[in-house]
């Protein structure tokens, strides 16, 4: 089933508590958690503490992206603040295989992203050890960023790869997602959508409830 990951890079912090309950009774069950190194990606947002203090308050899936550089290093630590799913880059692991056999050590969810100059064949021996793709459809590193149409095409070829070869991960798409491209987004086969500010600029219930609107029409 479709889900809707709000990113919490777009909430208010200093009502960030408030934001997410918020989110939990508009009946979201997977928050997306955006980790900048100033690395990998120039920003720098959160890291181990703002997700353990969180995780003491919230019962949603934590689907924790990690942008940062070699992020085998801190693995075992997201998992123990309360991650339920790590997403690593495929370009800022130096051993792709050993870091998803890393994660899986732990018991969580595999995630593998691409930016949007990485073709999916870069990825494509990794697929059958993943339980979900992280598309980029904008640069890493910024939120509010316009979504790359041409990013879309990831979708549907590992929408194909996963039919063809009978592989079970979802698909999630990251970056500039609103109300007026989600009905193409989820036509392509993606199974999450992260928003952020599609979800908390505003009136969170109505953002979510326009977008699911949309969605349902378009079904």
């Amino acid at each position: 089933m479709f889900q809707i990951a709000p990113s919490i890079l777009a909430a208010d912090f200093n009502c960030l508590g408030k934001q997410l309950q918020e989110v939990e009774k508009a009946d979201v069950r997977v928050l997306h958690l955006d980790v900048m190194d100033g690395v990998f990606v120039p920003s720098i947002s959160f890291g181990m503490p703002v997700i353990a203090s969180i995780r003491k308050e919230s019962n949603l899936f934590f689907d924790v992206h990690l942008m940062v550089q070699n992020p085998i290093r801190y693995i075992k630590d997201f998992v123990k603040a309360g991650a339920d799913s790590i997403t690593v880059h495929s370009e800022a692991c130096d051993d792709i295989a050993s870091t998803i056999q890393e994660i899986k050590c732990f018991g969580v969810k595999t995630g593998l992203a691409i930016n949007p100059e990485t073709p999916v064949d870069a990825i494509k021996p990794y697929l059958p050890m993943v339980d979900m793709v992280l598309v980029m459809s904008v640069h890493p590193g910024f939120g509010g960023q316009k979504l790359i149409p041409e990013t879309l095409k990831k979708i549907e070829e590992l929408y194909q790869i996963r039919e063809e070869s009978n592989l079970c991960y979802n698909i999630e798409v990251d970056g500039g997602v609103n109300a007026q491209n989600i009905s193409e987004i989820v036509s392509l086969g993606t199974d999450i959508a992260v928003a952020g500010t599609a979800v908390f600029g505003g009136d969170i219930s109505a953002n979510l409830e326009k977008i699911r609107e949309v969605v349902a029409d378009a079904s």
